[in-house]
């Protein structure tokens, strides 16, 4: 009788987690379409490139989409037995409701140890792999704004026309600066290349064999008070033409960077190490800071001062005493007393400003770490939250005795929700470093850790907590006190 209870179990909750799973990874890249959809549409871009892209970003997103799959599913499934008095019969025939789900939690907790690894190994993985590649979209997206033949004014400020070429490469070439707006600026070239800061912030252009031509704008005239003009320049404007062979031209496009809350590209690479490089990356730090602070440390020992007044007192032995010299400040006079003043004052804004430093050093590696910390944290949080959700959907699933897409959904949804900003909040409090990143990032599992243990023992109690008629008793046991 078990193997057949366990394998009926088995698929009716494999059933509907396969399917939430895959419309909550469906729902989850709909959301990345949305944040990234000026990069990718219109563009240009290979369709495989998309594909490839949805491929990656879908692997990194499962983490977010396994806990709501599961929450759902068992939800579905003990609201499925509770509805069609499934679970009654099977417990009226002596099984208690741990023996039921049992087969669930053996399942649950072998897709919790795959996820460990999954997220461990393989998501660090897809991580740099969508983010090297949006970041590839992001260059293509801009060397693809000059457009051979026609004048591009995309980039405030400047209006460009190339004659023909591609892919960042073009010839006869014009660029009309409108940066400075009392100046007309323009540059002709028979030849330029475009490249781009490692920090996507300017675009670079490689001038060959060109010219700029340069001329004041029409001014007002401006008058003085005895009536005479201050300024001619509206009747004779001044112009330059300087002519090169090859010359670079720095352009700021920082409006064409990804925006993403705080956290630009590249700098997740927290999210793109496993435990044990997040680990070696700890001892990295930890042997940076140490070395940091022995050359500080040493560097201040080293640093002498302009006079040194010692006391001599207590010193029984008098070869010590060599070379000492006892300094009366009366017996300096105003002027060397002013000029050492400067000099004291002097080493100490240096000695401020090293230790200033040396400070925002320590607070940088400070933060690396506790950003690496909540990454660490966050893997082995994710395993232990599916296994509390699971019994959270199992729980409420025997109670409510709703299956279907209907109650089960809209509950899941609430308490998602609910997850999810326990988790958000507590990311944040740890990157601002109000709580720690173990706090932090097992937050969610220490809040419903215990009402998942309250829901089974009611579940297993067949306590109707839910009940119309026990919330009524309630509401008259207030009213009576």
């Amino acid at each position: 009788m078990l193997p057949r209870l366990y394998l009926f179990s088995l698929r009716s909750f494999i059933g509907p987690f396969i399917l939430t799973l895959i419309i909550s990874i469906f729902i989850l890249i709909l959301q990345f379409f949305w944040v990234y959809i000026d990069d990718l549409m219109g563009k240009g871009i290979d369709v495989f490139v998309i594909l490839e892209l949805l491929f990656y970003v879908s692997a990194s997103l499962i983490p977010l989409a396994l806990p709501l799959a599961i929450l759902i599913s068992s939800l579905m499934t003990f609201g499925n037995f509770s509805e069609n008095n499934e679970l009654t019969a099977l417990k009226s025939s002596g099984l208690s409701l741990f023996k039921i789900m049992r087969p669930l939690m053996v399942f649950v907790i072998a897709i919790s140890i795959f996820t460990f690894y999954f997220s461990n190994y393989v998501i660090p993985v897809a991580n740099l792999k969508w983010h090297s590649l949006i970041f590839d979209i992001q260059n293509t997206k801009i060397t693809n704004l000059i457009k051979p033949g026609v004048f591009t004014s995309e980039i405030d400020g400047y209006a460009i026309k190339a004659g023909s070429g591609e892919n960042g490469k073009y010839q006869d070439v014009i660029i009309h600066d409108h940066t400075n707006p009392t100046e007309l600026k323009t540059i002709k070239a028979e030849e330029i290349r475009i490249y781009k800061s490692t920090n996507s912030l300017y675009l670079f252009l490689e001038l060959i064999n060109g010219n700029v031509f340069e001329e004041l704008d029409i001014q007002n005239p401006i008058f003085l008070p005895n009536g005479k003009m201050q300024n001619k320049t509206h009747m004779n404007r001044p112009s330059r033409v300087s002519r090169f062979d090859k010359a670079t031209y720095k352009i700021n496009v920082s409006g064409f960077t990804l925006n993403r809350s705080d956290n630009q590209i590249f700098k997740d690479k927290y999210e793109m190490l496993n435990v044990f490089q997040i680990k070696n990356a700890m001892d990295s730090l930890e042997n940076k800071r140490e070395k940091m602070n022995d050359a500080y440390l040493l560097v201040n020992k080293r640093d002498q001062s302009i006079f040194r007044l010692r006391q001599i007192e207590g010193i029984e032995d008098t070869t010590q005493l060599k070379g000492l010299k006892s300094i009366n400040m009366d017996d300096i006079d105003i002027d060397e007393k002013k000029q050492i003043y400067k000099q004291l004052v002097a080493k100490l804004r240096s000695k401020n400003q090293n230790l200033e430093n040396q400070i925002k050093f320590l607070r940088t590696i400070e933060i690396d770490e506790n950003n690496y910390w909540i990454e660490f944290h966050r893997k082995f949080a994710l395993s232990a939250t599916l296994i509390i959700l699971f019994f959270m959907g199992a729980s409420l699933g025997s109670i409510i005795k709703r299956g279907g897409f209907g109650a089960p959904v809209v509950i899941a949804a609430i308490i998602f929700i609910v997850y999810f900003s326990i988790i958000t909040t507590g990311e944040n409090l740890a990157e601002s470093q109000v709580i720690s990143p173990f706090f932090g990032m097992w937050m969610a599992c220490i809040i419903f850790a215990p009402i998942a243990v309250l829901l089974t023992r009611a579940a297993a109690r067949d306590s109707k907590i839910f009940s119309k008629e026990n919330w009524m008793k309630l509401f008259t046991l207030n009213k009576t006190k």
